[in-house]
């Protein structure tokens, strides 16, 4: 592995290029991230000096390089059923309300639309566990007319989460070993994630900077713990389109220690026991 320091001048280039190409924002003090992080790239072209590897990425007409630089800088933790309270919201509250909304809207022969979007999906984690929630709630596409998309800006964090396939410590991170038992099934060291699940989710890789065209609107939409790596502009652009996306009863959550006190013009807080989400003002 690289042990190649990043110099001031060559992480001002680098934060600059990752910010245009990706949206998230590398602040001083965040240089130790780009040296673990683009450590192994740097090993694999052989580049002497990260000024080097900007000059590489900026003259790689097949944007390879920096598929693997925003794959490596985009790396977020994540795990099934993370913080669980939204999860609780989204099947206690969020979920039987919009049934109860919709249904009323739905002439006989149609199925009641239930509408979501994982917008910044990582793995896959987030978006499979509201696919097991509607499960266990007995909705499925016989009755209803499921639509739910996962994105990321991610090449690879698609490509695990389309395959759905996660090893032994990724499972044993939020997920109750009756649900794993029920919607997975052991694959060597692996477990892989039951058809029935997986079909219900549509994949397409996506940077949040980017417009949304042909997404479509939602009932839901989950942007957790990602706006936090973005300028306060950003962010608040973001947060405009978003809200733009949302049917006009439609529901926004966030991470669980965010909050949009700047962009309140688009959204107003509702509160549900322990939990916040936001709605179109």
């Amino acid at each position: 592995m690289s042990k190649i320091k990043v110099t001031p001048s060559e992480f001002q280039v680098l934060s600059k290029y990752i910010l245009e190409v990706s949206g998230i924002a590398l602040a001083a003090g965040k240089e130790y991230l780009v040296e673990t992080r683009l450590s192994n790239i740097m090993d694999a072209l052989q580049c002497p000096s990260y000024n080097d590897l900007y000059s590489k990425a900026k003259r790689d007409h097949t944007h390879d390089i920096e598929k693997k630089i925003i794959d490596a800088i985009s790396t977020n933790e994540t795990y099934f059923f993370r913080d669980n309270t939204p999860f609780d919201l989204i099947q206690h509250k969020l979920i039987p309300d919009l049934i109860d909304r919709r249904s009323k809207n739905t002439g006989i022969l149609q199925k009641t639309g239930i509408r979501i979007w994982s917008s910044a999906s990582s793995t896959g984690q987030e978006i499979y566990s509201i696919s097991m929630i509607l499960k266990d709630m007995g909705i499925d596409y016989t009755r209803y007319n499921i639509k739910l998309l996962a994105t990321d800006i991610s090449d690879a964090a698609i490509a695990q989460a389309s395959y759905g396939k996660y090893n032994r410590f990724e499972v044993t991170r939020g997920l109750s070993k009756q649900r794993l038992e029920r919607y997975f099934n052991p694959d060597g060291d692996y477990w892989r994630i039951k058809d029935e699940i997986r079909a219900m989710v549509t994949f397409k890789k996506l940077n949040l900077m980017k417009p949304f065209t042909g997404l479509g609107k939602f009932d839901m939409i989950l942007c957790r713990n990602v706006a936090i790596y973005f300028t306060a502009q950003d962010r608040k652009m973001l947060f405009e389109r978003i809200s733009e996306m949302l049917e006009p009863d439609g529901v926004l959550i966030i991470g669980s220690t965010e909050s949009l006190t700047n962009e309140i013009s688009f959204f107003q807080p509702q509160r549900y026991l322990n939990s916040t989400f936001y709605v179109r003002k």
